[in-house]
């Protein structure tokens, strides 16, 4: 199963649209699932998405402003061999804290926790927990430690593995890094 993480867009009060390289690499890869960190702040963006592929969405912070309450503030998804928690990620200080997320993923049961909130675009291991943050689609400001480069990740299971590849765009060139977690040992590499 191939799932596009993305989320913090922020259209169109903070940016007006998501960069043209990372829409055209989301449109030129096929996906099973998006899985979205919440933050569209704009309605009509779920529509685009879900051309693309079916989502699964939490509320962010921001969209409980613009009539989006209707998205849950956490779920779960089922893999074949693990299972993924989502969240927007607010109500975390510091920010991102991994501490407070490895808790909130015990407490979910999940082998990965996916959140936003914070703008930057993360992979990491805490109390073998993998912790993802897909950062923001649109490079958008996020009040705290963002780093404005446009970001999303793409998660796939591949038997006793999860790939990560996460996708930025700097400098007007997409670029990516490579992450392997094997499920059975909770190890990251």
């Amino acid at each position: 199963m191939i799932l596009l993480l993305i989320g913090d867009f922020h259209i169109p009060t903070r940016e007006k649209k998501i960069p043209f390289e990372i829409w055209q690499e989301t449109q030129n890869s096929k996906f099973d699932l998006i899985v979205c960190t919440g933050d569209l702040t704009d309605p009509e963006l779920l529509s685009k998405l879900q051309f693309l592929a079916p989502v699964k969405i939490v509320m962010g912070n921001m969209d409980y402003y613009h009539g989006l309450r209707k998205f849950p503030r956490s779920l779960v998804i089922n893999l074949k061999k693990c299972k993924v928690g989502l969240i927007h990620g607010s109500g975390i200080h510091p920010r991102g804290n991994p501490e407070q997320l490895s808790k909130i993923a015990n407490e979910m049961q999940v082998e990965i926790l996916i959140s936003g909130h914070t703008h930057a675009q993360s992979v990491r291991q805490y109390n073998e927990i993998l912790l993802l943050n897909p950062g923001s689609a649109t490079g958008s400001w996020g009040g705290g430690p963002s780093t404005g480069i446009p970001s999303f990740q793409i998660l796939e299971e591949i038997n006793d593995e999860v790939n990560i590849v996460s996708v930025y765009l700097k400098s007007g060139r997409l670029s990516r890094l490579i992450n392997l977690y094997n499920i059975e040992t909770r190890k990251l590499r």
